[in-house]
């Protein structure tokens, strides 16, 4: 489970790390970094659509992504075949599990914005370069 204080000492970690960069590390870092980077609110937009498994697309996480939109494609197809009971059973089940992603949508794209931002540090060799 994810902690936001955690999380937070993750990132006073990287600045640190960046810090330490010299000029051209620091904009090496952040022209590698930028575009890798993920907004929380299209994560979380992308959740509260509830076309399950959008916002795991949009982290990379495809496995997961595709388990919920079969999830979500099954309920819907079984409500449309007359099976409403079974199929909004389903599409009630994969969105309450998806709740907590949508809760904790900040928390979820920031953690991963930090895995983001490592795998670019260790690429530049962080802590190497001083000013």
């Amino acid at each position: 489970m994810l902690s936001r204080r955690e999380v937070d000492a993750h990132e006073e970690e990287i600045r640190e790390r960046v810090r330490a960069l010299s000029g051209a590390g620091r904009r090496a870092y952040y022209e590698l970094v930028g575009p890798r980077l993920k907004d929380p609110d299209t994560y979380a937009v992308l959740n509260y659509l509830f076309i399950a498994g959008l916002h795991h697309f949009y982290l990379g996480r495809w496995l997961r992504g595709i388990v919920n939109l079969a999830v979500f494609a099954g309920g819907a197809w079984l409500i449309a075949s007359g099976e409403w009971q079974n199929g909004l059973a389903l599409v009630a089940i994969i969105t309450v599990v998806e709740l907590y992603a949508l809760f904790r949508a900040q928390l979820i794209v920031r953690a991963y914005n930090n895995r983001v931002a490592d795998r670019v540090l260790a690429g530049l060799g962080t802590g190497e370069e001083r000013r």
